[in-house]
């Protein structure tokens, strides 16, 4: 039986027969097999991902220009000549559509159309045949409106999600009518319109290149092999299967750091292409990723600060290597028994740095790269330490004082502020007391402190209770509030 074939069973109930009887263990032996087999090949189905459809648009360059000669032949035939072959060979593709644009070739040079750009073969399944025929009847005559073609290619792709849009320009010539491809091809590859293209330039002095190569991916045709050889490059970028491993290195470069999540962005917008848990399997060496090696992207490590390597030189068609240093140890805030204050964090910053890294909570353990880190503990008052330091694969233990309580019994409305004395003398404010009751209990780190208060139905300042107090560690300290 084929591996997911559909299994008929047929039941006769009357009569309850002794033969069915008999079977009636075995039909229900292959009915769980059936499930079984029909789970697994759905099993199966999920885990084998589909490729995703490519649709190829040749923007070629019909100007004037083209008619020049190109060693034994002209630019145009070398190019009908070429396509046609790429054409075919595209065809054995599964998933490949291809379509044909053309500028240049409806009006003379004397018309000085900007306009003049057409697509002459839509996309559609299996069209290689159209296409060899319409290049055929291509004769080169006008101008070169590289930017308007571009502009205009945005409304020859079909809208279906997930598919991947190729443009390939071929052209002996810079825009001659005034637009900015560069920027226009930057914007469609912004709104997914299309990947980044490929430009081949045919007969481009070398101090005209850079005016083609922001387009896309730039190639120079010196020559007719070298055009071919092009072709050839460019179906290997844009068809072949590219991976990627991911090796996070710890600080003397073994690959041992794993399970860390980690983002492939697109470099051009910013947006997230892929996510990945790492993995690191037995024999040691990461696991290998398939990407499409027609973006250019950041690969950001979500370590705590994240670590992030720009512009990845990826090689299409090949498998690609990439080492991050992200060596990590781990913050343990231990909480001894249960707090006062409820629920107690931290603010981590990275040292001296005034921007919150992370908010952790007592009583939880938090990997960080191996560095120096400034806490905040959110206690009252505050407890500020510098310079933590985490070291790879060490735990680092923080814990403080513990806290004792303030109890105010008199329920009183008025204003009031506990300030915290200094060793020097001085005090700082710390905490306001509520104006509709004075009645609280609060938890303080263990210290002195001074508590000033003023009832509202009192009518001068001169009625303000000010009195000086000590918090002790999980003591209770009782201050009374004097009706002046």
């Amino acid at each position: 039986m084929p591996f997911g074939a559909i299994l008929s069973v047929k039941i006769i109930l009357p009569g309850f027969s002794i033969l069915a009887m008999a079977h009636r263990r075995s039909l229900y032996f292959i009915l769980c097999m059936l499930l079984f087999l029909t789970a697994t090949g759905a099993a199966f189905g999920q885990e084998k991902k589909p490729q995703p459809k490519t649709r190829i648009l040749f923007l070629l360059d019909a100007s004037g220009s083209m008619m020049a000669k190109w060693e034994d032949s002209d630019r145009m035939s070398v190019a009908k000549d070429l396509l046609a072959n790429l054409v075919d060979s595209l065809a054995r593709y599964q998933n490949v559509e291809v379509a044909l644009r053309v500028y240049g070739h409806q009006f003379g040079r004397e018309r000085n159309d900007c306009k003049d750009t057409k697509l002459e073969v839509p996309f559609a399944a299996k069209n290689a045949e159209p296409v060899k025929k319409k290049l055929q009847q291509i004769i080169p005559r006008g101008n070169t409106p590289i930017t308007y073609s571009l502009l205009q290619s945005a409304g020859d792709f079909p809208e279906e999600p997930k598919t991947r849009n190729v443009v390939i320009l071929i052209t002996d010539g810079l825009e001659s009518c005034g637009g900015d491809p560069c920027a226009t091809s930057l914007a469609l590859q912004k709104k997914r319109i299309f990947l980044r293209p490929f430009v081949i330039g045919i007969g481009i002095e070398p101090e005209y290149e850079k005016q083609l190569n922001c387009i896309g991916q730039y190639f120079n045709a010196a020559d007719i092999k070298t055009f071919q050889n092009v072709l050839k490059e460019i179906v290997t970028q844009t068809l072949s299967q590219t991976t990627v491993r991911v090796d996070i290195e710890d600080e003397q470069g073994k690959t041992v750091q794993s399970n860390v999540n980690m983002t492939f962005l697109n470099a051009l917008t910013g947006e997230p292409e892929y996510n990945y848990v790492h993995y690191l399997g037995s024999n040691g060496k990461s696991d290998m990723l398939d990407v499409d090696a027609l973006l250019t992207y950041d690969l950001v490590v979500n370590t705590v600060p994240p670590v992030i390597e720009r512009n990845l030189k990826i090689v299409p068609g090949k498998h690609n290597v990439f080492t991050v240093k992200a060596p990590q140890g781990e913050l343990y805030l231990r909480q001894d028994g249960p707090l006062p204050y409820g629920r107690l964090d931290a603010i981590v910053r990275v040292q001296d740095k005034d921007r919150t890294l992370n908010v952790q909570s007592f009583g939880s353990r938090q990997k960080y790269l191996a560095g120096k880190y400034d806490l905040e503990l959110l206690t009252l008052p505050r407890i500020y330490m510098r310079d933590v330091e985490i070291k790879q694969g060490q735990t680092n233990t923080i814990s403080f004082p513990t806290p004792g309580q303030l109890s105010i019994p008199s329920d009183m409305q008025g204003y009031g502020s506990i300030y915290a004395l200094e060793d020097d003398g001085s005090q700082r404010w710390l905490y306001n007391l509520p104006e509709k009751s004075s009645k609280i209990v609060l938890a303080l780190q263990p210290g002195k402190y001074r508590l000033v208060y003023r009832m509202k139905a009192a009518q001068a300042s001169k009625f303000t209770d000010v009195q000086d107090f000590t918090i002790r560690g999980g003591a209770t300290t009782t201050v009374k509030i004097f009706n002046r």
